[in-house]
């Protein structure tokens, strides 16, 4: 029961790794708020009285403040903050639109920024501190051919994860990151498409031979970040400021 009687509001909750946050964060005592475009109200029913769902659209300020201000009303303030919300799309660089940059860099770097400000303004307020937690990638930490974009999102949100660490930590808020590797969640069939189309590989191709690359000999599941989102809510992280935590199976050292 780490999360004791915490309040904690995760954006992309309703389904995959988000949910699995959810789950993880009430078995460790949380109220958890979940955050979604959609679906948040069904997931959050299914999970019982301690869990919330609110719709929020992290691409639109209205939207982040009314979801932050239900979720604190709700839960008597907020105390932890999971920025897990996030898109993907590939192509080559000769390809790449600036619909696809403006969605992704829309959702991943300033979906994750301002529901993050929004949180820290309300935790200096409530003046007990706070963990904020941002889910970053391993292909944040480097480039990749076809995924140009979403990788420079992804290096986008380490890069605020430190500059947010070191500025909110004198008001008793530990900003910090995760970066998992390839994780089977229904979105890598989206993955799974996308590379079969550029690579000209046979579908499910890719998504076998990623995991075959891992160290660990496989692709990690939502239930194996877990441990990571738990570990730096709680008070067990407090003197950790501004590191994002690489649980991707060996794929990165760093």
């Amino acid at each position: 029961m780490r999360l004791q009687d915490k309040t904690a509001i995760i954006t992309g909750a309703a389904r995959g790794i988000g949910l699995a946050f959810a789950e993880a964060y009430l078995r460790e005592g949380a109220r958890v708020v979940l955050a979604d475009v959609t679906g948040a109200e069904a997931a959050a029913a299914a999970l019982g009285e301690r869990a919330l769902g609110v719709t929020m659209n992290v691409t639109d300020q209205a939207s982040i403040d009314a979801g932050v201000a239900a979720a604190a009303d709700w839960g008597g303030g907020i105390d932890i903050l999971l920025n897990n919300a996030a898109v993907f799309d590939l192509a080559p660089i000769v390809e790449i639109t600036r619909e696809s940059y403006d969605r992704i860099f829309s959702v991943n770097v300033a979906g994750t920024l301002f529901p993050l400000q929004a949180v820290a303004r309300r935790m200096i307020a409530q003046g007990r501190g706070g963990k904020i937690i941002n889910m970053a990638s391993q292909a944040g930490r480097r480039g990749e051919a076809l995924v140009a974009v979403y990788c420079a999102s992804k290096a986008a949100v380490i890069s605020l994860t430190q500059s947010a660490g070191l500025d909110l930590i004198r008001h008793g808020i530990n900003v910090n990151g995760i970066a998992p590797g390839v994780v089977d969640t229904p979105m890598w069939d989206q993955v799974d498409a996308l590379f079969a189309r550029y690579e000209g590989k046979a579908p499910g191709q890719k998504k076998r031979e990623v995991g075959q690359g891992v160290p660990y000999g496989r692709m990690g599941l939502p239930g194996d970040l877990t441990g990571a989102a738990v570990f730096l809510a709680s008070a067990e992280a407090e003197y950790i400021v501004a590191q994002t935590l690489n649980v991707d199976g060996g794929q990165w050292m760093s």
